[in-house]
């Protein structure tokens, strides 16, 4: 798949059909991105489980938060990725070690890994790069 552009209809399917995301590297500090897209999301109906190893066992916004994918103890249709690009393999691989497996991983605004996305991709998982589901929500509805 070409991750240069995507269609609206492949974004829009995407926000569409998921209902639990797993947002990897998520902050509690409320003036941070990933708190405020966390936030957006969880109030506009999605199951949000932060995962950040420093708020394991905690909770943000009443949601238990976990250190790894591998603590979920439910299913996950997505994974938003909100670490640094070099991180994105490892998370994907966690990913994939889930049963049953994400249905999409999601790499923020500023997150690209080609290897990730590939690896992703040969395991009947779709891929989204360097976009915001938060801001691509509040554009297609």
């Amino acid at each position: 798949m070409n991750h240069d552009r995507y269609d609206d209809s492949y974004i829009r399917g995407i926000l569409n059909t998921v209902k639990t995301i797993a947002m990897v590297g998520v902050s509690a500090n409320t003036s941070r991105p990933s708190y405020f897209a966390f936030k957006y999301l969880l109030e506009r109906g999605y199951r949000m489980i932060p995962v950040n190893p420093g708020l394991a066992g905690q909770e943000l916004l009443g949601q238990k938060a976990y250190a790894t994918l591998g603590d979920i103890p439910e299913p996950v249709d997505m994974v938003d990725i909100f670490r640094a690009s070099q991180y994105a393999v490892a998370i994907v691989e966690q990913a994939l070690a889930l049963s049953p497996r994400p249905q999409v991983i999601w790499m923020q605004l500023g997150i690209r890994n080609d290897e990730a996305a590939k690896l992703a991709e040969a395991n009947g998982v779709k891929v989204v790069m360097n976009r915001c589901p938060k801001i691509e929500y509040g554009r297609l509805s």
